[in-house]
C-alpha cells in the first residue's frame, strides 16, 4: 500500500502520527487503517439490511482465512505484505471484524461496562495489537499498551462523537455512567439533552483519564520500540479529552478539534524522540 492510500485521513491526528514512521512501517500501518474503514464503512452502511452487512463482515472474515492458509486472500490480500513482515495476528483482525458485527447485530444503547470494554478491545485494542508489532515492541508491554491506549482513545472518542452516534441511534455510553449521573432514559435522543449528562460522561472521562496514565507508565518503561506514533497519538487525544472536560458536556456542544497550531507543538514536544 502506497501512502497515496492514505489520502482519505491527510490532515488528521492519525496521518500525523504516521507520518513520522520509517516507510515500511509507515505503509504497514495505513494498510491497517484501511482495512479498519473498510470493514467500520460496512457496519454503518445505512443502505444494506443487517443481514446484508452481516454476510459482507463474514466475507471479510473468509478472506482473511484464506489469506493466511496462503491464498490470494481476496479484498484481504493487500495485507499479505505487512502480515508477513510484521508477523501480524490473524486473531486481531477478527477482533477488528467481531467489533463491527456488534453494531451491524444491533444498535448500541447503554451497554454493560462489561460489553463496552469488550467492544473497546474488539475495535480499538485489536488494533493497538497489531500496531505495537509494527512499532518492534516487546510482546508484554506491547499487550499492555494496546489494552490502555486503546481504551483510552476509544473512550474519548465516545465522549467526542455524542450527537454524530445519536444521530444513528447509537449511545456507547455505560449503563453504570448514566445510572451514576441519574440520567434515568436510555434512549440516545434524550440522553444527549438531559442535564445530568455531563455527570455520565465525567465518569467516563476519569475511565479515559486512567488508562491515559497507564499507557504513559508502559511507554515510559518500555525497552524498545517506536513510540514517537502512540506517544502522539496519545497527547493528541488526551489534549482532545481536557478540552472537552473544560468546556462540560452540556447541550448544544461543539465538537473539539486540534488546531494546526497546537498539533505542530505537540509533535515537536512529544513526537520527535523514540
Amino acid at each position: 500500500m502506497t501512502d497515496a492510500a492514505a489520502a482519505p485521513v491527510a490532515g488528521s491526528s492519525f496521518y500525523t502520527a504516521m507520518r513520522i514512521l520509517p516507510p515500511p512501517e509507515r505503509a504497514a500501518m495505513f494498510a491497517i487503517y484501511d482495512f479498519c474503514r473498510r470493514v467500520d464503512d460496512i457496519a454503518d452502511d445505512p443502505g444494506p439490511s443487517r443481514a446484508e452487512r452481516g454476510a459482507a463482515l463474514d466475507g471479510w472474515r473468509a478472506d482473511l482465512e484464506d489469506l493466511y492458509a496462503g491464498g490470494s486472500g481476496g479484498q484481504a490480500a493487500f495485507l499479505e505484505a505487512p502480515i508477513a513482515r510484521f508477523h501480524l495476528a490473524k486473531a486481531d483482525f477478527l477482533a477488528v471484524i467481531d467489533g463491527m458485527a456488534m453494531d451491524v447485530e444491533a444498535d448500541i444503547q447503554a451497554p454493560s461496562f462489561e460489553a463496552l470494554d469488550l467492544y473497546c478491545d474488539r475495535v480499538a485494542s485489536a488494533v493497538g495489537r497489531l500496531s505495537v508489532r509494527i512499532f518492534g515492541m516487546d510482546e508484554a508491554p506491547g499487550i499492555a499498551l494496546a489494552h490502555h491506549l486503546g481504551r483510552a482513545l476509544q473512550f474519548t472518542n465516545i465522549l467526542r462523537d455524542l450527537d454524530e452516534d445519536a444521530a444513528i441511534h447509537r449511545l456507547y455510553l455505560p449503563q453504570e455512567a448514566l445510572a451514576a449521573a441519574g440520567v434515568a432514559s436510555r434512549e440516545p435522543g434524550a440522553v444527549i439533552l438531559d442535564p445530568a449528562l455531563d455527570g455520565a460522561c465525567r465518569w467516563l472521562a476519569g475511565k479515559a483519564l486512567a488508562h491515559y496514565r497507564d499507557a504513559d507508565r508502559v511507554m515510559r518503561q518500555a525497552r524498545r520500540g517506536r513510540l514517537r506514533a502512540p506517544r502522539l497519538m496519545g497527547a493528541v487525544y488526551g489534549h482532545i479529552l481536557r478540552r472537552m472536560m473544560a468546556a462540560g458536556w452540556a447541550a448544544p456542544r461543539a465538537r473539539v478539534k486540534v488546531g494546526k497550531a497546537r498539533l505542530a507543538w505537540i509533535v515537536l514536544t512529544r513526537g520527535l524522540t523514540d
